[in-house]
């Protein structure tokens, strides 16, 4: 499948959900549809202030399957998974940076950057227009990169 008709996909079923994920009281966080092996995976991330719980994930699985299936914006067959993006949450657009100004990131770079590697954490420091701006934890350095240079940004709850 063409990268572009994955991009209409995910841009149909985005706007199909929003309203109906916020309609529960929860945020849309992400959407996904990519192949794992032979199969189709439509995955719909969601979330809230306090966290998600599983009931959530029911309520918006039942709440989305037959919309999803009247719009029918996928061909072949695929499994839908509903989840919380969990602890160590990817951000992936520009108000998830934004939002996490000031929070412990992990970032994995596509290409080793000199003197630092490919991995590395710290303090997400600022975002504009996918400029990420990281300092370590010391204070003493702070590196720049465009987001299109990391293979993933994610929170470090864990640090």
């Amino acid at each position: 499948m063409a990268k572009s008709k994955g991009g209409v996909t995910v841009q149909k079923v985005w706007a199909l959900c929003e309203p109906i994920v916020a309609g529960l009281g929860l945020s849309l966080w992400d959407v996904r549809y990519v192949k794992e092996g032979a199969d189709w995976y439509l995955r719909v991330f969601i979330d809230k202030p306090d966290g998600v719980n599983i009931n959530d994930c029911e309520a918006v699985s039942r709440a989305i399957n037959d919309p999803l299936d009247e719009l029918d914006p996928i061909e072949n067959a695929y499994c839908l998974e509903v989840c919380s993006p969990g602890l160590e949450r990817e951000l992936i657009r520009d108000e998830h940076f934004e939002q996490f100004i000031g929070a412990d990131i992990m970032v994995k770079m596509l290409r080793p950057i000199e003197g630092v590697g490919r991995e590395f954490n710290g303090v997400l420091k600022a975002y504009d227009s996918g400029e990420v701006t990281v300092e370590d934890h010391s204070g003493e350095n702070q590196l720049s990169f465009n987001k299109k240079e990391a293979a993933w940004v994610k929170l470090d709850d864990f640090n």
